[in-house]
């Protein structure tokens, strides 16, 4: 299951920035000017999991694949976007595309680069964003709502129902809020998945700070000076010490990452995208490979084995199953069978973060 992030924001926010450090890559130009980039910057990172490191140890395979995550770094977005203004356009076109939106927000001042509002206020500038974002949505419902209700008209009952939502949705957006916010009942929210609304994706906040903000600066406060509450996703970073952490030995990087509470942006981003998404990982172990791959939580086994392959959800037998805890406390497969820790399940089974699975199918 791909998982898209797109990095968004003011220009001269940090975003090119941070998209290289989370990459690796110098590959998106980040100068001191809007509109620095244009055409959307794409990198594909490995998900960080101590859990594959310790499986790969054990069973020492001849192959090592990890989960993927792609970062995608999308043109600055500027107020009066949604009417094509800067590069709004652009911009709204390749957000539409990611699963979940990595809103950079600068918290840092610098005399040298310049804010295009003149000044650094991380409320405004999310605002600005936000707003540009809802009045994209207001467009794509407005012309949506003429469509549904000719529709409506002729009878047909799931456009009658289709039609009281968005007009309901219509309203919300109208009064300054994110779609996301407004409450649903669950058939609802099964219409909602058939519309591409920006202000339902789900949101992390990435305040990019100065390197002594990141040591003086709290969470819960910034959180607060943001408008935000305690169900947003926030993460400190400080995208010039992560892309600088790129030029660092391996040792080296540790050393450093240690001294700052042990985990790197990429890990908090990607721990935060995946909680959001509701996204979980079970692994399959053996001496051709260790691999991790992703689910939605709540996934049924066929539903995993079809992560693998479609002939492997059509074919479903059953799944054998060890927690990864097991797994490693029995020393492997053979231990953790002999200790009756391996479990053969069926269709309804719901797979569990970490599960090492093996699939039984006949097509």
């Amino acid at each position: 299951m791909a998982l898209r992030i797109g990095i968004v924001g003011l220009p001269n926010v940090g975003k090119s920035t941070l998209f290289n450090a989370l990459t690796g890559s110098r590959g998106a130009q980040a100068a001191n000017y809007p509109f620095c980039t244009i055409d959307p910057n794409i990198g594909i990172v490995e998900v960080p999991d101590e859990r594959l490191q310790q499986l790969t140890a054990m069973v020492q395979p001849a192959k090592v694949i990890p989960a993927t995550v792609e970062f995608v770094d999308i043109a600055g977005l500027v107020k009066g976007a949604s009417k094509g203004e800067g590069l709004g356009n652009k911009f709204l076109a390749a957000i539409r595309e990611v699963n979940t939106i990595c809103h950079v927000v600068r918290a840092f001042d610098h005399g040298d680069i310049i804010h295009v509002d003149g000044t650094v206020e991380p409320r405004r500038d999310r605002e600005t964003i936000e707003m540009e974002l809802i009045l994209a949505d207001l467009e794509h419902i407005g012309s949506r709502i003429g469509k549904t209700t000719s529709a409506a008209k002729t009878g047909d009952k799931e456009k009658q129902k289709e039609l009281a939502l968005i007009t309901r949705l219509q309203a919300h957006l109208e009064s300054g809020n994110m779609a996301s916010s407004l409450p649903m009942e669950k058939e609802e929210r099964q219409i909602m998945q058939q519309i591409p609304l920006l202000t339902c994706k789900p949101i992390l906040y990435a305040i990019n700070v100065s390197e002594s903000q990141l040591n003086t600066v709290k969470t819960e406060v910034m959180r607060q000076q943001m408008g935000l509450t305690e169900n947003d996703e926030l993460i400190l970073i400080c995208a010039k010490i992560e892309e600088d952490l790129q030029d660092l030995s391996i040792e080296d990087r540790r050393e450093y990452l240690s001294s700052m509470g042990g985990k790197s942006g990429l890990d908090q981003l990607i721990r935060a995208a995946y909680a959001a998404l509701g996204y979980i990982t079970f692994f399959t172990a053996g001496p051709k490979e260790v691999r991790a791959w992703t689910v939605t939580r709540g996934a049924t086994a066929p539903e995993a084995a079809g992560v693998i392959h479609t002939d492997f959800q059509k074919g479903f037998i059953r799944a054998e199953t060890i927690a990864y805890e097991d797994f490693v406390a029995y020393g492997g497969e053979l231990g953790a069978k002999e200790a009756g820790k391996l479990r053969s399940e069926g269709k309804e089974y719901i797979v569990k973060d970490g599960d090492v699975m093996h699939f039984r199918f006949n097509v």
